[in-house]
């Protein structure tokens, strides 16, 4: 009896329809995103001092049109992220940015509700609000937009056919230059790894 339950079992399994994406089809997915930079961002003015940038989670939302059958184009947006940027500890000031990444995504069909995806993009990193603080207050803090290549790792676990729970990580290539009072006094390297979760959906 167990033996035949468990072939019953697989048999159903493989009878399954893999949610396979089809061309034409296009997903929208809201989560949640935390930027996390690596460590030792660099170093300004000379080499005289050490920076750091703190992470940020904020609200992203996604969209992918698939131009093939398991191959799409994403697009990733989110809410504005904060970082604290500092140097040995202290806080010398904070920026916002934006990071939309575009990428060319394949998604294998490896099993019935389980689907890994692989992508490449480019990505655009937008800063603003740059504010000196600490030993640095009163002066003019800028960070300057930045481009760079973005890869994509992830998987959906598909709930039925038209939603799905995503867990994925990016590593965006995120080099800016910084100026103080207009003046240029160095780069730092962001370079973070985006870990999100979302809710997607097919349509």
């Amino acid at each position: 009896m167990r033996h035949k339950l468990a072939i019953g079992a697989a048999l159903a399994v493989l009878a399954s329809p893999a949610l396979a994406q089809s061309q034409g089809d296009w997903t929208l997915g809201f989560g949640i995103a935390n930027v996390n930079p690596k460590s030792d961002n660099g170093t300004l003015a000379g080499g005289t001092v050490p920076t750091s940038i703190d992470d940020s989670t904020r609200p992203s939302i996604t969209f992918e049109y698939f131009i093939r059958n398991n191959i799409g184009v994403e697009v990733l947006g989110a809410l504005p992220f904060r970082h604290s940027i500092r140097s040995a500890g202290t806080e010398i000031g904070t920026v916002k940015q934006l990071p939309p990444v575009v990428s060319l995504q394949y998604h294998f069909d490896l099993h019935p509700r389980w689907q890994p995806f692989v992508g490449l993009g480019v990505n655009f990193t937008g800063f603003w609000d740059g504010e000196a603080r600490g030993p640095l207050a009163g002066s003019e803090l800028r960070v300057k937009n930045s481009w760079g290549l973005a890869a994509h790792l992830g998987v959906d676990h598909w709930i039925n056919d038209r939603s799905a729970l995503r867990a994925d990580l990016r590593w965006v290539d995120i080099n800016a230059d910084v100026e103080l009072d207009g003046a240029n006094i160095g780069s730092v390297d962001v370079d973070p790894v985006v870990a999100g979760i979302s809710y997607v959906m097919r349509f």
